[in-house]
């Protein structure tokens, strides 16, 4: 039988990361594939196969072709225990996202070849960064036409200032993509089937000196031009160190593409080879190394009705350190009592199967009876340790939820409180007021609309497209009452400089910065060039932004010394403003600066934040 050093040892637990549509899903389920925990892999769309995928198994994921929600999934391959943590790609769910990197002990982050870093995972990034774990890149979509592959190398180390290392290395994109070269055992995998990725892929191994071979897998110019690439990453590319990987100083990449199994099971090999086994956890009074004999494990995800046929609520809980066994009595820490964890279970997203004992490193699912919230901290009698708080962001969206039917006070109660136990919600009361009418706060807006198709409520629905309804209506209102009357002179001040501006003010601009909350005007990049010749910005800030087109990404912020807007001959100053840099050209009506309302008044922003901001 196994040690407990052993059984810790061979555990892995990471989780999935990436702008939506990136392929998280995808991947995960080629994962499951090759690691034999499923025989016929599912996609996500359900188009060319008659399976979904295992981790999208909310009904709402299955018909919208997206992730809503984390899943967790365990298998075994060559003699690991691997946990996967598949996180939602949308922006709207984040929020889960953010707590789920929390349980985890490396990350992958996938990123389309065609798009190259997007928004979303920038942000994902950061989160960590942070956390300082390391970070494997999974450059996916292959199979499809591909930027230059040394374009997105450059692109991963500017924006995300690490170094990167390639593991393998394309043979061509979309209908010419071959294969891949493995650059440590110096082969080439080429791959002579084409299929919609339900098994396993065979491969043919070349060495890249058998010239004749592969001129006839290749062709002369492909094989020609492979030559060429790896001579140049030999000689220019990063070392590869093994300690960086693990501090997330340095990120082994791989090509492949997901939905065909081209480079999966290289990625899978490799990164199993590279990633550390469970990281020691941080808590109130000090560290807890995996290893140590006491069990301890805290809770970062909350989730009901994942039976259909049973209204049960599932804690899922992240073991730290020791041995857990079932029916063994532990210390529930936030409530100070004695409690057996009923039901253990192993997660394959859906499907649970009851378990004896789990090791550091493992996800476990137990049954909550309403107990537990989010970052409590369950550990052995002996140890009182109590982990750090997962954190929890400010809502940016609002609706007014009432109870129609007075009868059922109590399921309207109970129902809105599990959503907020779940962290899906925040609810808002007023002071001395019931339950009767409260106030829903999320991250995104879609969460709004998961909870609708969850619970069955189309009062929720309407009440949310009420909101929206009433917020368009009153800004299309503000927007022709201002009309002819929304330009303005406006002059700023930064350092010795100072120059003179025609501004716009845009009721629609309702970006903020969320750490300070003042309001974020738009500056041109010509304007801040001219202002910044003799003297630099000492600190920017990255304020997120989302467009009526649906364009998303974020802008670089900082500080200006003063500003001044003149309109209908009055002045209004404004002390220290906050103001992003666009990339683009404002418009076509000749302004270079675009003025946040809220700044007229000297107010700051309270209630809808549309922006969200990080320091560097």
């Amino acid at each position: 039988m196994a040690s407990l050093k052993e059984e810790i040892s061979r555990r892995r637990t990471f989780a999935i990361i990436s702008h939506p549509d990136a392929g998280k899903t995808t991947l995960t389920e080629k994962f499951l594939l090759y690691g034999g925990a499923i025989q016929l892999a599912g996609s996500v769309k359900g188009k060319k196969t008659a399976r979904h995928a295992v981790s999208d198994w909310m009904e709402i994921e299955k018909q919208r072709g997206i992730s809503v929600t984390s899943s967790v999934m365990q298998f075994e391959y060559q003699g690991y225990c691997i946990n996967i943590l598949d996180t939602p790609g949308h922006q709207d769910f984040s929020e889960d996202t953010y707590r789920t990197l929390m349980a985890a002990d490396s990350a992958v982050m996938v990123i389309d070849a065609a798009k190259g870093i997007e928004p979303q995972t920038r942000k994902l990034f950061k989160v960590c960064a942070m956390r300082d774990i390391p970070i494997f890149t999974f450059i996916n979509k292959l199979d499809r036409e591909a930027r230059n592959p040394f374009d997105l190398l450059e692109e991963l180390e500017k924006e995300f200032g690490i170094g990167t290392y390639p593991v393998n290395w394309p043979i061509g994109c979309g209908v010419d993509f071959k294969g891949v070269f493995d650059r440590d055992r110096r082969e080439i995998l080429a791959f002579n089937e084409f299929h919609n990725g339900q098994n396993k892929l065979a491969t043919i191994e070349c060495d890249i000196t058998d010239t004749a071979r592969l001129d006839e897998l290749l062709g002369p110019y492909q094989r020609q031009a492979l030559v060429d690439d790896i001579e140049l990453l030999d000689g220019a590319s990063y070392e590869f160190d093994l300690e960086k990987v693990r501090h997330g100083k340095l990120s082994p990449v791989f090509f492949g593409s997901a939905l065909t199994n081209f480079g999966v099971e290289t990625f899978l090999e490799n990164f199993l080879k590279m990633t550390t086994p469970p990281l020691p956890r941080k808590t109130a009074d000090g560290v807890v190394d995996p290893f140590d004999e006491g069990f301890s494990a805290f809770v970062f995800k909350i989730q009901a009705n994942m039976n259909k046929n049973h209204r049960d609520r599932i804690a899922f809980m992240r073991i730290c350190s020791g041995k857990f066994q079932k029916d063994t009595e532990y210390l529930h820490v936030q409530e100070g009592k004695r409690i057996k964890l009923a039901q253990p279970q192993q997660m394959m997203a859906e499907n649970r199967e009851i378990i004896e004992e789990a090791y550091a490193g493992d996800i476990i699912g137990v049954f909550d009876p309403g107990i537990f919230s989010i970052g409590d901290t369950v550990c052995d009698p002996k140890m009182k340790v109590q982990f750090e708080g997962i954190p929890t962001f400010a809502p940016e969206h609002f609706a007014a939820i009432e109870q129609v039917d007075t009868l059922k006070r109590k399921q309207f109660v109970k129902g809105i409180t599990q959503i907020a136990q779940e962290g899906a919600i925040q609810i808002f009361t007023e002071p001395g007021g019931g339950m009767e009418r409260v106030i829903v706060g999320v991250v995104g807006v879609f969460q709004f609309v998961q909870q609708y198709i969850r619970r069955g409520s189309m009062f929720f629905l309407l009440a949310v497209i009420s909101y929206y309804l009433v917020s368009v209506i009153w800004k299309i209102i503000l927007f022709f009452s201002e009309k002819g009357n929304r330009y303005c002179e406006v002059e700023v001040f930064f350092g010795e400089k100072n120059d003179r501006l025609r501004g716009l003010i845009d009721t629609g601009n309702t970006l903020s910065d969320t750490i300070s909350n003042d309001p974020v005007s738009i500056i041109d990049r010509a304007s801040v060039r001219r202002l910044t010749e003799e003297k630099k910005p000492e600190r920017f800030r990255y304020i997120s932004y989302h467009s009526i087109g649906k364009k998303e990404g974020v802008m670089p912020a900082f500080r200006l010394d003063k500003m001044q807007i003149i309109r209908d001959g009055n002045k209004i100053n404004v002390e220290h403003p906050l103001v992003a840099v666009s990339e683009e050209e404002l418009g076509s009506e000749n302004y270079q600066m675009i003025i946040n309302p809220d700044i007229l008044t000297g107010g700051k922003k309270n209630g809808d934040k549309s922006g969200s901001s990080t320091s560097v």
